[in-house]
């Protein structure tokens, strides 16, 4: 979905193509996992980060074309809407001083953000939700000039025949309104983490991902306000599942999924052919390279979802994207979460696969039992001894930053580099402060003002301290 179009609008005759496309690279695609013919490289790291654009007040402004006019970066491109942009990372292998590559490289990218920033009049500030997001804010006149944007939103509200959007939130508060567009989306910035794995290894890292993705969000959760209600610790996961709801008779195109893959990644690939219908028929002249199939695949936001991409001989990858945490608070926080994302992904795969133990009902549980309470969470997992229910903080502090330190091991990051990002986790766990519960306390003792609210994040994030270290 990242690749733009060429027109706005389509006709049956190019729903009738695009699917006569998509049919005959998915079972091209089916032959690929078949043969295994796809790329043994794996352990291969990436990132996107999605980013605020702010006035002086701690407002969002919608100037992200002259923003990246002055930023002139090819890592650094649009988002769904005006005020968001997107800062994306080069790969990296898996190995050696790898976070610390990682963190040289988006420093320097957000240090050009700033810069960028200060030269048309406007601060960046990275957070899950803008407290200060207003919803006629997010509405078709704050999109980005970009055409499949505006196709999407055509799409969606034409498969809902036109009803607005349902939002209903049960939190803290309850929120419950109308909205006539999927702009909704734009509030939902997050930290997106690619590994691309390979054909032998590519079950076992998918389903580690969904069992990763409650720890993941407990640890990270950085999303508590919306529309001046205090909801979920990570209010971004109902939010956008319920921003591109395209009706009751379809699948959810936002989802963690009914099941753990069994035998093969193309499991996924069928059933988004099978059971989704195509959102925007957008054809392109390279269908050799699954151009159709890619497409469609990113108009399904599975909160972990597997990509076909290629590396620089040309060679198709498999790569996992990982969707559940959000962005903020800096950028040594993010990193942070990607070492403990990787490192437990790669600690799974050291004994029997978790997914034998821990029932995928429960998996899924525990991801929306970390989204509404992150780090206060009780959850249940899966020991050598049976399961036990416990505190979210106690499977983390115990079992699960252990097992990353592990999994980070076996592919010799070195010790000292792992305990310059795993500790960070560690410290907000015994803290029991993430970015959720820093704006928690920040509201205890300030009170409901959002704006000061954005204020101080944002002096705070300009530091490049980690959060758990900020005061309230």
């Amino acid at each position: 979905m990242g690749d733009e179009i060429d027109r706005r609008y389509y006709d049956a005759a190019d729903f009738s193509t695009f699917r006569t496309c998509l049919t005959e690279e998915t079972e091209r695609l089916g032959e690929a996992f078949s043969t295994g013919a796809f790329s043994t490289r794996g352990n291969v790291a990436g990132f996107e980060l999605e980013a605020w654009l702010l006035d002086e007040n701690g407002d969002p402004t919608g100037k992200n074309e002259a923003f990246l006019a002055a930023a002139d970066n090819p890592l650094i491109v649009p988002e769904l809407a005006a005020y968001n942009i997107e800062l994306n990372g080069s790969p990296q292998q898996l190995t050696g001083r790898v976070f610390s590559r990682l963190e040289d490289e988006l420093s320097a990218t957000w240090r050009a953000c700033v810069e960028a920033g200060k030269e048309i009049g406007c601060g960046v500030v990275t957070i899950g939700i803008l407290p200060t997001i207003r919803q006629d804010q997010l509405n078709s006149s704050f999109m980005s000039e970009v055409t499949r944007y505006q196709t999407l939103n055509d799409r969606v509200m034409a498969m809902r025949d036109g009803r607005p959007l349902q939002l209903d939130i049960q939190g803290d508060s309850h929120l419950a309104i109308q909205h006539d567009d999927v702009m909704l989306e734009a509030a939902t910035t997050s930290f997106q983490l690619h590994l691309q794995t390979t054909p032998a290894q590519g079950v076992r890292d998918f389903n580690a991902c969904l069992i990763a993705s409650a720890p993941l969000v407990a640890v990270s959760a950085n999303s508590p306000a919306l529309f001046g209600h205090l909801l979920w610790d990570e209010t971004r996961i109902p939010l956008f599942e319920q921003a591109v709801d395209t009706g009751p008779t379809v699948p959810a195109r936002v989802t963690f999924g009914e099941d753990y893959v069994h035998h093969s990644l193309f499991e996924i690939f069928q059933e988004n052919e099978s059971a989704y219908p195509i959102l925007i028929p957008a054809l392109t002249q390279a269908p050799e390279r699954y151009s159709h199939l890619r497409f469609h695949n990113g108009t399904i936001w599975r909160w972990n979802r597997p990509l076909i991409g290629y590396d620089h001989d040309g060679v198709a990858h498999v790569r996992i994207e990982h969707r559940a945490v959000p962005a903020g608070p800096t950028v040594k926080d993010s990193i942070a979460n990607a070492a403990f994302f990787y490192g437990l992904v790669l600690g799974f795969a050291l004994g029997d696969p978790p997914e034998m133990r821990l029932d995928f009902t429960k998996a899924k549980a525990n991801f929306y039992a970390a989204s509404r309470q992150s780090l206060d969470a009780t959850v249940v997992w899966a020991f050598e001894d049976g399961e036990r229910q416990l505190p979210m903080r106690e499977l983390l502090a115990d079992t699960l930053i252990p097992l990353a330190r592990r999994g980070l091991e076996s592919i010799d990051v070195p010790d000292d580099e792992i305990s310059a990002y795993l500790d960070i986790i560690a410290a907000r766990v015994d803290a029991g402060v993430n970015g959720a519960k820093w704006q928690r306390r920040w509201i205890d003792q300030n009170g409901l003002d959002w704006h000061a609210l954005v204020r101080a994040y944002k002096e705070q994030q300009d530091t490049g301290r980690p959060v758990h270290e900020w005061p309230c």
